[in-house]
C-alpha cells in the first residue's frame, strides 16, 4: 500500500516537472532555455555512463571519447557530404557504439583498474587523432556552423527537439535496467564469479553494456552539435570524463534519476558560481566532500532511502 502510494506520488512528481520544462519556453529568459538544454544533453550523457558504471560495475574512466565520437560523426556527416540530416543523426549513435565495441573487446578482458586504464589509454588515442587531424577533423579550432534544418535551427525549436529525444532515451534506459539483460549485468556487478560458476558469459554481457551505454553517449553527442551547431576536440578529453564521473557521484550512482541531478548541479555551478568566480570548482569540491562524508549514495539516494517503505519508522526508533 505505502509503495503505491509513493509511485503514484513519484509519477505525479515527474509529470509536473515535465510539464513545467516543456513550457519552460514560453516564459524564461533565452538564456535559461540554452542552460536547460545544457543540462538536458548533460543528463543524458551522465546517464549512459551510470549504465555502466552504477549498474555495471564496470571502471569506464573514459567515457567523454564516444560522447566526441558521436558529436564529431553527424559533424562531419553534415559539414563534408550531401547526405540527407537524418542519416547524419543516426550515424554519430552507431559510430559511438562502434567505437564502444572495438574498445570495450580490448578492455573487458581485463578487470577493474586495468581495465580503466586501458580505456584512458585507447581513448586518449583517439582524441589525439582528432586534435592533430586538422585537415579533416580541424584539430583544436574543431568544427563550427554545423548546418541544421529551419525546423529544429532556433532555440526554442532545438530545445524542444532535445527534451523529446532525452525522455525517448530515458525511457529505453529505464526498460532496458529493468530487463533481464539489465538485471543480470547488475548480477555481474555484484559477485562476476558466481555468475560465471552458474554459467553466465560475463565478458559478453559486460560488452553489450558498453555498446549500449556509448550508443546512448553517442545521442548525446548529436544533441550537443544540435544545440551548439560546432564540435571541439576537448569534448573528447580525459577531463571531461572525470567531470561526468563526479555528476554520477553526487547526484547518485545506484539510482536511475541520479546522474541528472548531478549534471543539473554541476552545469549550474559552472554557469552561475563561474560568474563570480574562477575557484568554482574549490566549491564543488567542498561539496563532494560533504556528500562523501554524510550522504555516500549520492543525494538521490538518500531521498530514494527515505521514502522507502519503513524508512520513517527506523528514523522514529532513532
Amino acid at each position: 500500500m505505502f509503495k503505491s502510494i509513493v509511485r503514484t506520488k513519484w509519477f505525479a512528481v515527474v509529470a509536473a516537472i515535465f510539464i513545467l520544462l516543456f513550457i519552460l519556453p514560453l516564459f524564461a529568459p533565452r538564456f535559461f532555455v540554452y542552460i536547460f538544454a545544457l543540462i538536458y544533453v548533460t543528463s543524458l550523457l551522465a546517464m549512459s555512463l551510470n549504465m555502466v558504471v552504477g549498474y555495471g560495475g564496470m571502471f569506464q574512466f573514459h567515457h567523454a571519447v564516444f560522447y566526441g565520437v558521436g558529436a564529431y560523426a553527424v559533424a562531419l556527416m553534415l559539414t563534408k557530404t550531401s547526405l540527407p540530416m537524418w542519416v547524419g543523426f543516426i550515424a554519430g549513435p552507431i559510430a559511438a557504439a562502434i567505437t564502444g565495441l572495438i574498445i570495450g573487446w580490448f578492455c573487458v578482458r581485463l578487470t577493474r583498474l586495468y581495465f580503466g586504464m586501458l580505456q584512458i589509454s585507447l581513448g586518449s588515442l583517439i582524441w589525439a587523432i582528432v586534435f592533430r587531424w586538422y585537415s579533416f577533423t580541424g584539430g583544436d579550432d574543431g568544427i563550427h556552423g554545423v548546418p541544421m534544418p529551419s525546423m529544429i535551427s532556433s532555440l526554442n525549436s532545438s530545445y524542444y527537439f532535445i527534451l523529446i529525444i532525452l525522455v525517448v532515451c530515458l525511457i529505453l534506459m529505464y526498460m532496458i535496467i529493468k530487463s533481464p539483460f539489465g538485471s543480470t549485468l547488475q548480477a555481474i556487478r555484484d559477485n562476476s564469479q558466481r555468475c560465471e560458476a552458474v554459467g553466465i558469459n560475463v565478458r559478453r554481457y559486460q560488452l553489450g553494456g558498453i555498446v549500449v551505454a556509448t550508443f546512448f553517449a553517442g545521442v548525446a553527442g548529436v544533441l550537443f552539435v544540435v544545440l551548439e551547431k560546432s564540435v571541439f576536440a576537448e569534448m573528447l578529453f580525459w577531463v571531461l570524463s572525470l567531470e561526468i564521473f563526479i555528476m554520477c557521484l553526487l547526484g547518485g550512482w545506484f539510482t536511475f534519476a541520479g546522474p541528472i541531478l548531478g549534471a543539473a548541479i554541476i552545469v549550474a555551478l559552472r554557469t552561475f558560481v563561474g560568474r563570480y568566480t574562477e575557484y568554482w570548482t574549490l566549491i564543488l569540491g567542498v561539496i563532494l566532500i560533504l556528500v562523501i562524508f554524510f550522504l555516500p549514495e549520492g543525494v538521490m539516494g538518500f531521498f530514494q532511502d527515505l521514502f522507502k517503505p519503513g524508512a520513517k519508522e527506523a528514523v522514529e526508533r532513532k
